[in-house]
This record gives C-alpha cells, structure tokens and sequence, in this order.
C-alpha cells in the first residue's frame, strides 16, 4: 500500500460533540441554542407506543450502574454529501462497485465477533441494528466518502483487507448518531440520586433533633408541635396547603409572635421594613433549606410518598436547618422516617397520640337524601357529583354550601364559615376530598357519595379505584371534631352496597409508607445541558430519568405534567433556567384556557417585554361578568388561576411581572365573584340545564350590594337577566324544579309537533307501541 494512502489511513478520527435532541412523534422539534451543529441522536419522548418514563425507579446493586434503555434512542440521519476531503479516496484507488459493496457490509454485519466487540462498547443487538443501518445507508449513499473509509472499503473488495477493518469507522458513526455514548459515565454519576442527604451541606453540618408527632386526625399532634414552634426563638411551618400556612401565620401574630408568610404567590412580612421575621409559615415546597432554625415543623408527612409532591416533604425532611424537627402525620409513615434518618445518623423521638373525640361507623347507609340532618356532609370525588347532589339538595327544599378543589381559598373559607354558622339557614355540606385537611369544619357525620376515585398510577395514567384507607381516615376523621359543635363523629355511605366495602376498608390497617419522592433540581439539568447541549427540555428530563439511580428508600416523582408544560413552550426562545422555572408552575393542565395563558405568559416573557396590569387585564377580559350558569363559574375559577399563575411567576421574574400588587386586589375581587356563584350554584345548575331552552331566560344571581358597586359601569356588562321564577310556562317551571330535562323537554316538543302535524299517522303509531312501552315501563320498575 502506497505511503499516502497510508497517511489517509491512519488520519485521526474526530470525537463527536455529545449531544441529544429529541423526536416528537414525527412532527417537528426545536433546539436550544448552542454553537454546535454536529448531527444529533434522536430520543422518544412520549408516543409511539413507549412507556412513560416518570416513577422509574431501581433499587442498586453494589456499583453496577443499570443498562440504558436503548428503546428510548433513535438514530439521526446525518449528512451524505459532504466529504471534506473530496474525491481524495477514488482518485487514489478507484470508484467502489455498490453492489460488491452491499455484500461486504452485510457480511460484517453478520460477524458474531462484530457483534460483541460492539457490545462490549455499548451497543446492544437494538441499537448495533440501528447503527448498522444508518452506517450502509450512509455508506452506499454518500457520492463522496472520507479518504481513509474509501480506501479501506476498497482493500477489502479487491481481497487486500480484512472484513474487520471496517469496525472503527463503523464505531466512529456510531458514535456520531447516538453521541450519548461518549458522555454516559458523566450522566450517570449526575443522575445518580442514591445518596440525597448529602445534597444539603448545611444539615449535615448540625446534628438535629427529630421529634416525631404521629397520630390520626383531631388527635392533636400538630396542636403540640406548633406550641414548641410557638416557643422558639425562630422557626418555620411547613405544610402542604396555603390553607394551613396562612392559619398557622394568624395564630402565631395572634399569639404574639411575629411570623411571615411565604406561598408560592405570596409574601407578607410583618415588619413594616420589609425585614424577615423569626418565624415563617409556608407552603412545603417554599421552605429554605439555607437558613437556620431552631425549630421546624413538617406537617402531613405521609405525603412524602406522593407521586407528584413527595419529593418536597423529603427535601424538607432532609435539607431543613433547623436544631429541632417536628414532623407530624401518620402512624404508617414512623418506620420509613426512622430508616430515612438512619442515612443521616439522627435519632428520632416517637410521641403518640390518641385521637380526642371518637367517630363510629354506622349501621345502615343513608340511601336517600331525604334522610339528610343538619351537620350532615356529603363527600363526593367529581365536580358532577357535587353538582347533582347540590342540586337534589336544593330540589328538597334544603341550603347546602359547596367546596371542591378548584375553588379560591377565600371562597372555601367563605363556605365553611357559612357551614359553620349556626345562625345561618344552610346546615349541609357537599363537598370533594378537599376538606381532608386545611380547614376547620363542624360536621357531624360524613356521608360517602361513592367510594371510587380518580387516581394516577405509578405509570403516570389516570385510573378510577376504591380509596385507601389512609384516605378514607382522613376524610372520616372531620366528622365531630374536637372544638366542633358535636363530639361526637358518625360515617357511613350513601348506597347501601357501599357500606360493607367501606367498613372492610377502615377495617384494615393503613400501608406502610416505604419510599419517599425526589425531582431532578435545575443545577442537575442545567449539568446535564451542559454535556447535551442540544437537547430540548423534556428530553433532558427523559434522560435524566431514564439514567438515575435510587436506592429502595425512594423514587423519582412523575414529570409528566413538569414534561407537558416543556413541550407546551419548547418552541419559544428562553434560556434554559427561564424555561425549567415556567415549567414547574403549579398550573392545571386540564384547563385549556390556563393553559393558552400561559402559553402567552411564556411568549411574552420571551420578547423581554414586561406582562403589566394593563397587559394581563385585557387578555383575561377583565373585569368580568357574574356567572350565569356553571360554565361561566368555571371559566372564572380559571381566570383565578390565571392571576395565581401571574403572582408566582411575580417572585421569579420581579421585573417582568411588576404589577403583582395590582393583580392581587384584582384577584380579591374576582375572589368575591365566584363566592356570590358558589353561593347561587344550584342556581347556576339550573341555568345550564335550560340554556339551549329559548323559552327559558338566564338565571338571575343575589350578588351582594358591595359586588354589584364593583361590577356597575364596567366595561363589556350586559343587563342583569331576568329570573327564571317569572316564567309562566309549565315547561319552564318543570326544568327550575328539576323535574324534567332540557332534552326530555326537547323530545317532547317535537313529538307534540308531530302529533299536531300527523295525528292520524302518530295514533297508529302510538297503537302499536303503546304496549310494548307499558311492558318496558314495567320491566324497569321490576
């Protein structure tokens, strides 16, 4: 062989740049900026029939890292017609025959020697085939091939190379479409999660006191854990809801001690400097794990096992700076807690607690909402359900108050005052789930509407299953309460099936809690960006989670919707830490109107051009008009959300969010529309029941004096319309009393129509049918 042909030969071969982007599902994807232009591998996000990557989780074996899943890689095609060193290679040898060449590399390929030697350097039987393909593609189609590969091909056609000879620029190439390869210890040993505690220096550097407050609900634990918080000279309170930060922030100024408040949408110093207080009060994901305390409180620490928030109780539990953490929650959870801390070398104290006022399971199930009492609450687990059951309610003759989740704060304390009221005419309460925990309720017995609900399971997909028995303690557990008006607590069913399966459920003992949430933090993505620079968002996510490694104590938390938003913004300019910070937003997916908002929330940000009061209002169109019907009452509680989602992102983006204050009062204001809507809901019901009834017109809503001085002269407000009680049709009055349907009352019409139109053809009819519906009629009464 000559010695130039040598010198190409032996040319060093480049290292590919390590970089990632991402398929989505056949449609398009937009990268990050970066300098490189290098071909880049491809990974499946979602689609295709992949599984979802959130709630991975393994359990470590000594030091051996798992495999990959090479199902999440998809090579890239990269580009043919280039060769930087022309026609070097022909015009040294001469042209390659196709064909004698399509034969050579499928022997190579067929090599069992090939194949493990591959193997050996990360590339299994998938992505070997993958590759291989990409390799005769871009062989055989390439007009012009590097000198060096054109040369060796040559030698082996003509008998004076050896088949092998191919192995390294078919590694060279492999290495360009799947260019993780290169770069898979340094992700690894980011990703790796099996020793959380030491990602908080701080707390490691103290040793603290664990005190353990473990009891069922209205036993008192938390009552005895703020009371040491109370003492202290300064401290922080966690919990899981603005609900509880902003009751614990009122009784702690009610004591005398001063305390901030921090939420994700709100900060209130009591200083009139602006200077930080001893104490805070905070939703759990707010806490600082930076500034020291001497006491800490974690509230509602069974949620630690949570498949979307748990990695916040452990970052809590953890990373918390404090001389003393009080942790309060559930029995089951006081093994796992005891195990966590073993990794931290702390101690846990144990203090048990009984609860104060009994509750017993009942007998017999309710089986009518005839047999309702005062102090009576109606557990329902669907915004339909709330709905009917209010509306059946009402029907009766009976006032109910109404709270679900997606209601305001202020509107379900303004709900549960009303509950609470013994003055007030409305003795009944039908609600969700969500009066589990965060407020103070007098009910006396807890009625369970069904005992099915909507759940997500560890795959990330929505499920209907029977509640838990953690879950129904939980909501049991309102039922007498100990500063209540009754003492004494009663549950039972709505249907008389339900009953033994409830009984059975509370029969059992609550499951243990073994494992505990953690989420990939910004550094870590913004580490693994720097070795993936091309990579989207939502593909660093699906890496990092694909790679990590936990041991059995814990789990990586679901991303999916942290995913959801990622794609939803991948296509506007943000630099990566602006874009990691919008997508974990507290927002709700399901409402597309939230959504497009936050979508326009992002694109703006993205123009560097400031979203103001002015801005905000008139993509909300505010101000608004009172509901009319339940539609209208949704969409506002959206709009709420809208101004929740403005003032978190406030405290991020101070400069690009500068009317926080404005939007605020704002929000109060919309706060007070939806209270009048709850207050007026089975009003609303009715609305939308006989809204595609022309005769029938809209329902007028009792807005208070101060809520109509508000609304009065705004902009875009149409008359207040008429009540539906001075409708003088019995079709219209049937629909108001719930007696009939808008659609019954639409088939009716029509076949009275007909009828008039036809009565010879519709009596004949109604002779040969008339039995056969009187069999029917009977039938469904058997």
């Amino acid at each position: 062989m000559a010695a130039n042909r040598y010198i190409f030969l032996f040319k060093r071969l480049k290292r590919p740049v390590c970089s990632v982007s991402l398929r989505r599902n056949a449609t398009f994807s937009v990268l990050f900026e970066s300098p490189s232009r290098r071909p880049v591998s491809l990974l499946r996000s979602g689609g295709g029939g992949s599984a979802p990557l959130s709630w991975t989780r393994s359990i470590s074996s000594g030091n051996s890292p798992r495999p990959p899943d090479t199902s999440l890689f998809v090579p890239v095609d990269i580009k043919t017609d280039f060769s930087e060193d022309g026609s070097v290679g022909a015009e040294l040898t001469q042209p390659l025959d196709k064909s004698e060449l399509l034969k050579v590399l499928n022997r190579f390929y067929k090599r069992k020697e090939i194949q493990k030697l591959a193997s050996e350097n990360g590339l299994d039987a998938r992505l070997f085939h993958q590759a291989f393909i990409s390799f005769r593609k871009y062989v055989l189609e390439t007009e012009t091939l590097a000198a060096d590969l054109h040369i060796v091909l040559n030698d082996i056609c003509c008998g004076a190379g050896h088949i092998d000879d191919i192995y390294p620029y078919f590694m060279r190439h492999a290495k360009q479409i799947f260019p993780m390869l290169d770069c898979m210890d340094d992700l690894r040993k980011i990703s790796d999660l099996r020793v959380p505690a030491n990602w908080y220096p701080e707390a490691r550097s103290i040793q603290r006191k664990v005190v353990f407050h473990a009891g069922p609900t209205n036993s008192g634990k938390t009552y005895h854990a703020i009371q040491r918080y109370l003492e202290a000279k300064s401290g922080v309170y966690c919990g899981p809801l603005k609900l509880l930060a902003h009751e614990i922030f009122e009784k702690s100024n009610s004591a005398g001690v001063p305390c901030d408040l921090v939420t994700g949408e709100e900060r209130i110093f009591v200083d009139p400097d602006g200077q930080q207080s001893g104490h805070v009060a905070c939703t759990i994901e707010m806490c600082s794990v930076t500034t020291p305390y001497e006491v800490a409180v974690i509230d509602e620490i069974q949620m630690i096992r949570d498949p979307s928030r748990g990695w916040a109780w452990t970052r809590a539990l953890l990373g918390l700076c404090a001389e003393e953490i009080h942790v309060c929650g559930e029995a089951a959870a006081i093994n796992f807690v005891t195990e966590l801390m073993y990794t931290t070398g702390e101690e846990v104290e144990v203090r048990n607690y009984e609860r104060l006022t009994p509750f017993s399971l009942m007998d017999h199930a309710l089986e009518s909402l005839d047999n309702l009492q005062p102090g009576d609450c109606v557990v329902c687990f669907s915004k339909n359900d709330i709905y009917s059951i209010s509306r059946q309610i009402e029907v009766r003759g009976l006032e109910c108050a109404v709270i679900y989740g997606s209601l305001p704060p202020g509107t379900k304390l303004s709900q549960a005052k009303k509950f609470n009221d013994p003055s007030d005419p409305c003795k009944i309460l039908v609600a969700t789930d969500a009066i589990g925990m965060g407020l103070n309720l007098s009910i006396r017995r807890i009625i369970f509407n069904s005992l099915v609900k909507p759940s997500i399971n560890e795959k990330g997909e929505k499920e209907m299953d029977t509640i838990t028995t953690s879950q129904a303690l939980q909501i049991a557990g309102r039922a007498g309460r100990f500063s209540s008006t009754f003492k004494e607590g009663e549950v039972t069913t709505m249907h008389r099936d339900d009953l033994p399966v409830l009984k059975e459920i509370m029969g059992r003992a609550v499951d243990p809690i073994e494992t505990a949430g953690l989420h990939p933090t910004a550094e870590q993505i913004e580490m693994f960006a720097y070795h993936l620079p091309e990579a989207t968002l939502s593909n660093l996510i699906d890496i990092f989670v694909s790679l990590s490694q936990v041991d059995g104590l814990y789990f990586v938390c679901n991303v999916d919707d942290f995913k959801f938003l990622a794609d939803m913004i991948q296509h506007i300019p943000l630099n990566l830490r602006s874009r990691y910070v919008f997508c974990t937003a507290p927002i709700n997916k399901k409402q597309p109107f939230v959504c497009t908002t936050f979508l326009k929330f992002a694109r703006q940000f993205s123009r560097d051009e400031p979203l103001t009061f002015d801005w905000v209002c008139r993509h909300i169109s505010w101000p608004p008009m009172p509901p009319k019907n339940i539609k209208d009452l949704a969409h506002l509680e959206a709009v709420h959300d809208v101004l929740d989602l403005y003032l978190w992102l406030s405290y991020r983006f101070m400069d690009m969010f500068p009317d926080a204050n404005r939007v605020r009062d704002i929000q109060r204001e919309m706060d007070e529309i939806i209270q009048v809507g709850v207050h007026n809901i089975t009003r609303l019901i009715r609305a939308s029941e006989a809204q595609s009834s022309e005769s029938l017109p809209s329902t007028q809503l009792q807005t208070p004096p101060q809520v109509q001085r508000r609304l009065r002269g705004s902009q875009g407000r149409g008359q207040p319309p008429k009540d539906v009680s001075g409708s003088s049709t019995l079709g219209s009055r049937l629909v108001q009393e719930g007696r009939l349907t808008k659609d019954l009352l639409q088939q009716l019409r029509r076949e009275w129509s007909e009828e008039q139109m036809h009565p010879a053809r519709n009596e004949q009819t109604h002779s040969r049918t008339g039995g056969g519906k009187s069999r029917a009629d009977k039938k469904k009464r058997k």
